[in-house]
């Protein structure tokens, strides 16, 4: 009895195998043919008679933007942003697939009348869900939006929308940060178009981080030989330790970015480039790797970053002094979110200013030091994790 059932298990096995090597011997041979493509050429461009929806998918996407000007509007000043999170949901709550937002910024989800893998299959009404980070707002106030897709049986997929989801623009609740020395207080101003919106008290010796309105275009600190001046981005700023003696409000400043250097994908940055010597920082377009948030978020101007080669040290620098007056800094993954950078600054062989910035690769912070005068600047990261530079800002 028991080698009976054992044949006719055999017996299955080997007609299954031999199932499965002529559905692979089919499949095969349809693909060549498909490849050969039809030598008659009466249907090369012939209208299409049969509209049924066909097997293939179609994303229908969420797209989110890093909204730079703050007016919840998609417009020109505006960059579509790497890294978001957007869940799916359908019209009775069930939580049916989630998508990260690519480096054009779109958070796909395949549809389908035909296909079970799709995550939209069927008519009805689907809620897109952004999640919003952490010390971020919705400027657009549309993070959770409602589509109806609708049967229409001749195109591709057999489904359409009422309409996409609309752009969503995210903008981080910006900050100022940074330090006093000791025995040195100062008067922070925060400015509005030229109007004072609000001032703080920065005691001596002391750590500070306050946040910064919507209207906030300027601060200016006075007191103590620490005066200075800089005009705000849309990120959070970092001034690192205070010091006396920081560059001139009127000093002429020059923006050094990356978008000169190179027309391929990825090259090193070569020593000289905009006067400076460049070491372990490579320069790379922001879409040249994929899945890489932070070398797209952290790309503020242009189509190029900078970012610290495998990880590594990077310095730039030359012999005789300049103005180290800020720098655009992000972290390159969000698998290091919260990577820490250490960035220091020195004047021949004095280390003259020293910083550590918490990155993130959403946004960059401005870290933004006004040194009068240094030779070298060395950036480092805690974790060996890359660091993304992008706008360097230094008076020559």
């Amino acid at each position: 009895m028991a080698d009976s059932v054992l044949v006719v298990l055999i017996s299955a096995l080997v007609l299954a195998g031999a199932v499965a090597l002529i559905a692979i011997a089919l499949r095969r041979r349809r693909k060549r043919r498909k490849a050969r493509g039809n030598p008659n050429p009466a249907g090369d461009y012939a209208r299409r008679a049969n509209w049924a929806p066909t097997s293939g998918k179609l994303n229908f996407s969420s797209f989110v933007y890093m909204d730079v000007d703050g007016d919840g509007a998609y417009g020109v000043a505006d960059r579509p942003m790497a890294g978001i999170m957007v869940r799916l949901y359908d019209e009775r709550g069930t939580f049916l697939a989630a998508a990260r937002s690519n480096g054009a910024g779109f958070a796909n989800f395949p549809m389908s009348s035909k296909r079970r893998s799709a995550a939209i299959q069927r008519p009805g009404v689907y809620r897109f869900s952004v999640s919003v980070p952490p010390g971020w707002r919705a400027s657009s106030a549309n993070e959770v939006q409602a589509v109806r897709l609708l049967e229409a049986p001749g195109s591709m997929v057999g489904l359409a929308g009422e309409g996409l989801p609309k752009p969503v623009g995210l903008a981080p609740v910006r900050t100022v940060s940074g330090g006093t020395p000791a025995g040195a207080g100062a008067i922070l101003s925060i400015m509005g178009k030229g109007r004072l919106l609000e001032s703080r008290t920065l005691p001596a010796d002391a750590a500070f981080r306050f946040p910064l309105g919507a209207d906030a275009n300027e601060i200016v600190i006075a007191g103590s030989g620490l005066d200075r001046r800089l005009a705000l981005s849309a990120y959070p700023v970092d001034l690192g330790l205070l010091a006396p003696g920081a560059l001139a409000s009127d000093a002429a400043l020059k923006a050094i970015g990356f978008d000169d250097i190179t027309l391929r994908g990825l090259c090193k940055v070569p020593s000289g480039h905009a006067g400076l010597d460049w070491r372990n920082l490579n320069v790379m377009a922001r879409d040249h790797t994929a899945n890489s948030e932070g070398y797209v978020n952290g790309n503020v101007s242009g189509a190029y970053i900078a970012y610290t080669s495998s990880g590594h040290p990077a310095e730039f620098g030359r012999a005789a002094p300049f103005g180290f007056h800020s720098a655009m800094l992000t972290a390159a993954w969000l698998a290091s979110e919260g990577e820490v950078a250490l960035v220091e600054s020195w004047l021949g062989e004095e280390l003259i200013a020293s910083a550590e910035i918490v990155l993130s690769a959403l946004a960059p912070v401005h870290y933004a030091p006004m040194l009068k005068a240094v030779t070298r600047v060395k950036i480092s990261t805690r974790h060996h994790w890359q660091a993304v530079l992008d706008d360097l800002v230094v008076a020559l």
